[in-house]
């Protein structure tokens, strides 16, 4: 293993190189090794990012979902088998009657999607004929895909799909008697100690919030909110800071939030997306041979990129936030070529 005075100056290179804006925060059983925010907040302001600096997480926080699923699992009130046409209220008059939840988890459910990353590549598109502040609750987000049609059989193949997690947590919301965002902060972040996280509304961000920066080929630059919906949901858009990612892992690796069978049944790696990724219920899961080498949740919006990993075998647990596009993936790279070899 390189020493770790190694792995910090190529962290801070590859930081420098790429101009990264946002926080990396590194651990080992606990103990900090590397600590670094870099770039501004707010540009306009020259408001640095500290440490304790909230940033937007994009689908990182699917896994937030998957954990409410699997808590009301527990309490009985369905099962991962569970047909969605008998846990959700809602029509979809065009969908496959046997579609599970457990395949809405592991995005092999075979629906539509309300932005199909097989065929779209720029998120903001899809607000040009629908404002982002229309988009409020989890039901704003129907018309954009209740009415199409199947993409393939349920259970034939994996498809990465935003919309089956909005699904997802309009059955939170009908099992629970709580909006998706009251339930998520109620069940997950107060039990985690995630106290500085939250769905906060791009119009009202509180102190101590990045704002997101979409940076333009000829050096000048926007916020990003005319690009993401105004409130975050189910798919994606939670809000948090480092340590409190770092209080989600301790929580749910350490049976805080779910039982440890049922924390077991989130990280099995049921499937299979490309070479050595897998996918669990809400968590990517990377293995090298049989082994497992990672646990990992990412997301990527206009002006937001997040990626946080957990390495089980050498106790590590890696959190790259970042207020502007694709900066946590060479971050999260040096450190697995220079710690993890």
């Amino acid at each position: 293993m390189t020493s770790i005075t190694n792995v910090i100056r190529k962290v801070e290179e590859v930081m420098e190189e790429k101009d990264f804006s946002g926080v990396v925060l590194l651990q080992q059983n606990g103990k900090t090794l590397f600590s670094k925010a870099r770039g501004y907040a707010n540009r306009s302001e020259q408001i640095s990012n500290t440490s304790g600096t909230r940033f937007g997480i994009a689908s990182g926080c699917k896994v937030f979902t998957a954990v409410s699923i699997g808590q009301l699992i527990e309490q009985g009130k369905f099962s991962y088998e569970s047909r969605l046409v008998d846990v959700l209220n809602i029509a979809f008059p065009l969908w496959d009657k046997e579609i599970t939840v457990h395949q809405l988890l592991t995005h092999t459910a075979g629906i539509p999607d309300y932005f199909d990353e097989e065929v779209m590549e720029d998120f903001a598109e899809l607000w040009q004929e629908r404002p982002v502040y229309m988009m409020q609750q989890l039901r704003d987000f129907l018309p954009m895909f209740q009415n199409l049609a199947m993409k393939s059989a349920p259970g034939e193949r994996f498809h990465y799909n935003n919309a089956g997690y909005i699904v997802l947590g309009l059955i939170v919301e009908q099992q629970s008697g709580q909006s998706f965002t009251e339930y998520v902060e109620a069940h997950i972040f107060k039990p985690s100690g995630m106290k500085d996280s939250g769905y906060f509304r791009t119009d009202q961000l509180p102190s101590n919030t990045a704002i997101g920066y979409v940076d333009q080929e000829d050096g000048t630059w926007n916020t990003n909110i005319f690009s993401i919906p105004v409130r975050g949901g189910s798919d994606g858009g939670a809000y948090v800071t480092a340590l409190n990612m770092i209080h989600f892992w301790n929580a749910l690796l350490g049976y805080t939030l779910l039982t440890e069978e049922s924390t077991r049944k989130l990280l099995i790696p049921y499937s299979h997306q490309e070479d050595d990724d897998y996918y669990g219920r809400g968590i990517w899961i990377d293995q090298k041979g049989k082994e497992i080498f990672k646990y990992h949740v990412m997301g990527f919006d206009p002006g937001v990129s997040f990626m946080s990993s957990v390495y089980p075998a050498q106790g590590i647990q890696l959190v790259v936030l970042s207020n502007q596009e694709w900066g946590p993936y060479p971050v999260t790279v040096a450190i697995e070529e220079s710690l993890l070899v």
